[in-house]
C-alpha cells in the first residue's frame, strides 16, 4: 500500500528533523568533563543536545528523555554503578512505552560488562579512548536506521 501525500510529507519531516540527544550523568559520579566534551561534539555535528547535569536519578533521566522527545540518550558513568543504573533507566523507559530511543553508555565500563548491557538494550558502549567522531557517526547511523525502519513500517 502506497503512502498518501500527507503521510509521505510526515515521513520526510521526521527524517529531516534534528537528532535530539539527552546526555546524562546518573548516580553520584561527580566528573562530567567527558560528558561535556561529547555533548559539544554532538552539538557541533548538528544535533540538538540536552545535557542534564550531574547526579541525575534514573527517574529524572527517563522523564527528560520523554519530555524532550529524544532520539538518543548517552549515559556517562565513571562510578562503577553502570550495572545498576543503566538497567533501571532502560526499565523506566520501557514502562513508559519508550522503546525507540537509541541508548549509548560511555565511561569506565569493563569489557566484560558490555555484552550484558547490550543484551539489556544498550545500542553501544564507548570506553575511554573512543573518538568523538566515532560516537557522532554511531548515533547518526543508528538514528538514520531507526527512521528508515519506521518509515517503511509506517
Amino acid at each position: 500500500m502506497e503512502a498518501s501525500p500527507g503521510e509521505q510529507q510526515q515521513r520526510e519531516r521526521e527524517s529531516s528533523r534534528k537528532i535530539r540527544v539527552v546526555v546524562a550523568k546518573p548516580g553520584l559520579d561527580g566528573h562530567d568533563r567527558g560528558a561535556k566534551i561529547i555533548a559539544r561534539a554532538l552539538r557541533d555535528a548538528g544535533m540538538e543536545v540536552i545535557y542534564t547535569g550531574l547526579h541525575q536519578t534514573p527517574e529524572q533521566i527517563a522523564a527528560t528523555v520523554i519530555q524532550e522527545d529524544a532520539n538518543a540518550i548517552g549515559l556517562s558513568i565513571l562510578s562503577g554503578a553502570h550495572m545498576t543504573l543503566v538497567p533501571k533507566v532502560l526499565e523506566l523507559l520501557r514502562e513508559q512505552g519508550v522503546e525507540d530511543v537509541v541508548v549509548t553508555v560511555g565511561g569506565t565500563i569493563p569489557a566484560e560488562d558490555a555484552p550484558e548491557l547490550k543484551k539489556l538494550g544498550v545500542a553501544e558502549v564507548f570506553t575511554p579512548g573512543a573518538s568523538t567522531d566515532e560516537i557522532v557517526a554511531f548515533i547518526r547511523s543508528a538514528i538514520d536506521e531507526r527512521r528508515t525502519l519506521a518509515a517503511q513500517s509506517g
